[in-house]
């Protein structure tokens, strides 16, 4: 079983880390639960407000959470916040060269880009925030046409609605095409409708 911890903090962009919860948590439970353990994580565990209003609280906080293995870095205005906050990006620092893969959403690459972590790699972001990783990160190939660009232990989304696509794409990598698409059929996400019945 893979855990996978997704940072929230205030002004985060719902959808950001709420795609990728959906999709983790529903494929694990179309499959009794055995692959993935989802969970959120904010600095001091105290209710976050994401970017329109909406309360959320975290299951943990830096100091209590279980191993990370998928680590999700979300965006959201917040981001320009959070990038220059060193605990944050200790945090992230630590959980990122133990996990196995680390992955941003729309401006969540914001963070990675001020680590350095982007650094000489192609990757993608909400079409609103490209010119903000150029600058914060000038070594960066962007591409603006994909979802997501998968470099191995980083891979970037690009905005909101594209994380549901990246962690999609995680399942597949891991627990091949019949999971992840049996989770996009129960979704009703994308092509659904002409995926394999044996998905089912």
């Amino acid at each position: 079983m893979n855990n996978v911890g997704l940072f929230i903090f205030d002004d985060v962009e719902l959808l950001d880390f709420a795609g990728p919860y959906e999709v983790f948590s529903v494929t694990s439970e179309l499959n009794d639960y055995t692959l993935f353990r989802v969970f959120s994580v904010s600095e001091d565990g105290d209710p976050v407000r994401t970017v329109n209003g909406l309360k959320v609280l975290p299951d943990f906080a830096f100091d209590n959470h279980p191993p990370i293995d998928i680590l999700v870095i979300p965006g959201g205005v917040g981001t320009k916040k959070e990038m220059d906050k060193s605990a944050i990006v200790e945090w992230i620092r630590w959980n990122h060269d133990r996990a196995k893969v680390t992955v941003s959403v729309c401006s969540g690459a914001r963070i990675l880009a001020r680590m350095g972590l982007l650094d000489g790699f192609e990757v993608t972001t909400h079409h609103e925030v490209f010119d903000d990783v150029r600058r914060i990160a000038p070594s960066v190939t962007l591409n603006t046409e994909a979802r997501f660009v998968d470099n191995g232990r980083i891979i970037t989304a690009g905005g909101i609605s594209a994380g549901i696509d990246v962690s999609l794409h995680i399942v597949r990598k891991l627990h091949g095409e019949e999971v992840a698409g049996r989770t996009a059929r129960y979704m009703e996400y994308g092509d659904w409708q002409h995926l394999p019945e044996e998905t089912l």
